[in-house]
């Protein structure tokens, strides 16, 4: 039995969960979300928590039931606290501005970079090397998160880059130092 699928799920007061056919529906005070549950797995609402079950002992079922509950378990959060990531740029001159409904990077190409942003995600630039992004979907969050660091991944010599908040850039020597 999977550590994680056997845990329920359990909503806040603040949250409502409904099944209809094959989709968990779980609506919260930041928006609302739906879940297509697999054929070999059921999903019971009991009073205030979620259980997953699966029907039968295959592997591919058995990996599918404690995803499924981790995926209802990220539904419940992003509902209630929602998911928030953050992007630092680090080096002389690269900077992040907001243009309208879109997202332009300077980041020493010869042309800025822009990106639109999906309509259920909300990015702010609080300075020019920050950029904020926020949303109810994990998934969504992580995605756009990972398109924009991809821009321009931290190099290893000077540890340039868009990162992660708190991301440590482990650095390489250079060619002169690696020498001896």
């Amino acid at each position: 039995m999977s550590r994680i699928g056997k845990q329920p799920v359990n909503l806040p007061k603040d949250v409502k969960a409904k099944q209809e056919g094959r989709s968990l529906l779980i609506e919260g005070k930041k928006g609302k979300l739906s879940l297509e549950i697999p054929p070999a797995i059921t999903v019971e609402l009991d009073n205030g928590k979620i259980t997953v079950k699966r029907n039968n002992d295959s592997k591919k079922v058995r990996s599918l039931h404690g995803t499924v509950r981790a995926l209802i378990s990220n539904i419940v959060e992003g509902v209630t606290q929602g998911f928030k990531k953050e992007l630092e740029i680090i080096g002389v001159g690269y900077k992040a501005v907001m243009k309208g409904k879109s997202l332009v990077l300077n980041m020493g190409f010869s042309h800025p970079v822009e990106f639109s942003i999906p309509p259920d995600l909300k990015v702010s630039v609080p300075a020019a090397n920050r950029i904020v992004i926020e949303g109810i979907d994990k998934q969504k969050v992580g995605e756009f998160t990972a398109r924009v660091r991809r821009i321009y991944p931290p190099e290893p010599y000077k540890g340039k880059g868009i990162r992660h908040s708190g991301e440590e850039v482990r650095k390489k020597l250079g060619k002169a130092l690696a020498k001896q």
